[in-house]
């Protein structure tokens, strides 16, 4: 599982099947967790001028990396968020069918006034994830530390202002002062924290300029 499969397990709602109503630009923040699982995997970096940099042109196995490796040779040399939009591009459903095919999603058709077909993805086996959400609970609260699995995703929850969206945490405000020390701290390596930081960057200007637009 990637980060991004993560991601769009917590954003999701297990009933619906829907995004979460209120979650800010799902889709790039997906995309961001993509650019961050290869930095974790020592195959790109963000330079101190804040550019993307392949390091390694070996490909990963799996095809959502293969997919994004691909995208950040064509994007090298420029900010990361010049690449999220092409990183975002049929991310949601590739991730999507990942996750059905493992069953950890099912997915429903259905009609809007009895004209428009929708897909919708209600949880199917929600073993995983509720592990994952106890873990993100516990690193929220103070009682454990962030790791390589639960920063990148706290990260991403913080920039995309959802960590109380998605996660049901008994002190909501301890939980978001707690996130936003994880996103400024050095639990990562530094490729990693660079990336990290790099995707938050990005997906705050993506809400900040949706919001713009929304508004004029």
């Amino acid at each position: 599982m990637l980060t991004a499969h993560d991601l769009l397990l917590l954003v999701l709602d297990d009933e619906t099947g829907r995004i979460t109503p209120g979650v800010s630009e799902p889709d790039k923040a997906m995309a961001g967790a993509v650019l961050v699982d290869l930095a974790a995997r020592g195959l790109v970096d963000v330079t101190e001028q804040g550019r993307l940099v392949v390091l390694s042109a070996e490909p990963p196995t799996e095809p959502v990396l293969q997919r994004g490796l691909a995208v950040v040779e064509e994007y090298q040399g420029r900010k990361p968020e010049a690449a999220l939009g092409r990183l975002a591009k049929g991310l949601r459903d590739e991730l999507a069918n990942e996750l059905v095919d493992g069953g950890i999603l099912r997915r429903e058709e259905h009609k809007v006034m009895g004209l428009f077909r929708t897909n919708r993805l209600p949880a199917n086996n929600n073993s995983y994830e509720s592990e994952m959400r106890s873990r993100l609970s516990f690193v929220l609260s103070g009682e454990r530390q962030p790791d390589a699995r639960t920063g990148p995703l706290i990260a991403l929850l913080h920039a995309m202002d959802a960590v109380t969206k998605v996660l049901v945490l008994s002190d909501k405000k301890t939980a978001k002062r707690r996130a936003k020390e994880i996103a400024q701290g050095d639990w990562a390596a530094t490729a990693v924290r660079k990336a990290v930081q790099a995707m938050q960057a990005a997906v705050i200007t993506s809400v900040v300029a949706t919001s713009a637009a929304a508004s004029s």
